[in-house]
């Protein structure tokens, strides 16, 4: 039986390696034209007092999931080895 992309969708992810929590899955990485699940992205930390902006995106290889339940996503990955920077929303000039 698959499993639904809104399934997936505000789930939190916890990496089993050290019990660390990543925080909730806000988006997933499709390889177009196939549909196949690549990754699941779950936006970083706040950077300041948490309020002001995020740290690097989590972007955790579909390989990576070792465990889907009701609530949340266990997977096996080093968290500093999957960041990714985040877009910038505006620009300087």
């Amino acid at each position: 039986m698959g499993i639904r992309i809104t399934d997936l969708n505000c789930k939190e992810v916890i990496c089993i390696s050290d019990g660390r929590r990543l925080g909730f899955v806000s988006d997933v990485e499709i390889e177009i034209p196939s549909g196949k699940v690549l990754a699941i992205i779950v936006p970083g930390p706040c950077r300041i007092l948490g309020v002001v902006g995020r740290k690097d995106d989590f972007v955790i290889p579909w390989g990576c999931i070792k465990r889907i339940g009701p609530d949340i996503i266990l997977v096996d990955v080093q968290p500093n080895d999957c960041c990714r920077p985040r877009p910038k929303l505006f620009s300087g000039n």
